[in-house]
């Protein structure tokens, strides 16, 4: 695998947030390594979009979207959920990607642990989920993901890929800036049955 250069995320941000999907997300934790492989992605632009925290100016909270690009964005919703996301485009544009969703890959009993829960497909299949997992939070607001505890890689997957309106948004809903791994069980919001069919599709099992 190889680490991202940072003209990937320079980019139009549409484009990148379906370019990370297949891109692995590689976290060094006290307990070990995790890994786990993007599947879902939500993009949100600087221009006519409401929804985009860089829509009401640069604050105190959500500077740290306005650049560079290639580092973390990681807020705090609800008083309980952090989000992770990919800072995008030049300096000073306030763009970025929402990583909502992972495929975990490795270090799965440091994510269950840290999770709480036993359930494979639902480690990581949400924006708060994958950073409890992961132990992404509002100390790695900034980083470098191309380097340090918290990096992307590319292993060269090309997955098919399928868009839809965003998720738990009130404003600009209509607009196709989510992105998701066509047919993967660990995309957001699939119900059970959903997953056994598509496990049983590809000849798996749950584990």
């Amino acid at each position: 695998m190889e680490g991202l250069s940072r003209d990937f995320f320079l980019e139009d941000t549409r484009k990148v947030a379906k370019n990370l999907l297949g891109k692995i997300m590689v976290r060094n934790l006290p307990e070990g390594k995790v890994r786990g492989k993007i599947v879902e992605t939500e993009a949100y632009l600087s221009h006519n979009d409401p929804a985009c925290h860089a829509s009401r100016g640069k604050t105190k909270r959500n500077e740290m979207m306005f650049g560079p690009p290639g580092r973390a964005y990681v807020y705090f919703i609800y008083g309980m959920y952090y989000c992770f996301n990919v800072v995008t485009r030049e300096k000073g544009r306030g763009e970025a990607v929402l990583v909502r969703a992972l495929e975990p890959l490795e270090g799965i009993d440091i994510m269950k642990e840290r999770r709480g829960v036993e359930d494979f497909f639902n480690l990581t299949n949400g924006p708060g989920k994958l950073c409890q997992a992961l132990g992404i939070d509002k100390g790695l607001n900034g980083v470098d993901l191309l380097e340090g505890d918290l990096v992307i890689l590319d292993r060269g997957e090309k997955p098919e890929i399928e868009a839809s309106p965003r998720v738990g948004i009130r404003v600009a809903r209509a607009r196709l800036l989510r992105y998701y791994i066509a047919g993967n069980p660990h995309v957001s919001g699939i119900s059970r049955s959903k997953i056994k069919e598509i496990m049983e599709n590809k000849g798996a099992t749950q584990n």
